[in-house]
C-alpha cells in the first residue's frame, strides 16, 4: 500500500503544478486568476492572455496529466519497488484522479487552481489514447454548434466511459475512473451551468459556427 499512497499523493502534487500561474510568474508575475473569468485554466489564459501565453499553458497541463497515468504507476522510484498487491489498473485511476484533483485544487496555490480539463486530456492521453478521437470530436461539434466551452467540455468527458462501455474496453477500474470524472467535471463546471441557466455564459464565436448571423 505504500507505493499506491505515495504515487497518489506524487500525481496530486504534480497536478498541483499550474501551467497558467507557472507561465504567469515567468512572465512577471502575471495572475490569470485576477483576469477574465477568475480561473486558472488554459481557457482563461488564452482569453485574456493570447495564443502563446495559452500554448505553454496547455503544454504544462496536458503533460502533467499524461506522465501522472500514463508514466507514474509504472515507474520504479528509488527505495521503493513494485508492490505486486497492488492492483496496477486501480494504481493507474488512483494517480490519474489525483493529477486532475491537484490540478483543481493546488496545494501550492491556496487550493485555486484550473477546471482539470487539459489535465483530464492529459490524463486520456496516457491510459488510452484512442479514446482522445472520440472525445475531441464531441468537444468540437458541441463548440461549434452551441459556442459553449463549458458544455462542450462536460459532454466530453461523459462521452469517454460511453465510448469504454460502446468499445467494450471497459476495465472496472478505468469505467469506475470515467465516471467519476465526468461528476467532478460537471462540479468545476457549476458556475457554467449556472450562467447557461442564466443566459449569461460566454461563446467562443470564433469557433461558433451555428450562430445567428
Amino acid at each position: 500500500m505504500l507505493e499506491l499512497s505515495l504515487k497518489t499523493l506524487i500525481a496530486y502534487l504534480l497536478g498541483a503544478m499550474i501551467g497558467s500561474l507557472i507561465v504567469g510568474q515567468l512572465k512577471g508575475g502575471v495572475d490569470i486568476r485576477t483576469a477574465g473569468s477568475g480561473n486558472a485554466g488554459a481557457t482563461n489564459a488564452l482569453r485574456t492572455q493570447g495564443y502563446a501565453f495559452a500554448f505553454w499553458v496547455m503544454l504544462i497541463d496536458i503533460g502533467k496529466g499524461w506522465i501522472a497515468a500514463g508514466v507514474l504507476p509504472t515507474l520504479g522510484l528509488p527505495g521503493l519497488s513494485l508492490d505486486p498487491e497492488v492492483n496496477r489498473d486501480w494504481l493507474t485511476a488512483a494517480c490519474a484522479c489525483a493529477v486532475v484533483i491537484g490540478h483543481v485544487y493546488p496545494v501550492w496555490y491556496g487550493f485555486r487552481g484550473g477546471k482539470g480539463a487539459a489535465t483530464l486530456v492529459g490524463v486520456l492521453a496516457g491510459l488510452k489514447p484512442i479514446a482522445l478521437l472520440p472525445v475531441l470530436a464531441v468537444w468540437l461539434i458541441t463548440v461549434m454548434i452551441t459556442g459553449f466551452v463549458g458544455l462542450a467540455t462536460m459532454l466530453a468527458s461523459a462521452s469517454f466511459p460511453l465510448y469504454l462501455i460502446a468499445s467494450h474496453t471497459a476495465a472496472d477500474a478505468l469505467l469506475a475512473f470515467g465516471c467519476v470524472m465526468f461528476l467532478f467535471v460537471c462540479f468545476t463546471h457549476r458556475a457554467n451551468i449556472e450562467r447557461m441557466r442564466r443566459g449569461s455564459e460566454n461563446r467562443v464565436r470564433r469557433l461558433w459556427l451555428l450562430r445567428p448571423r
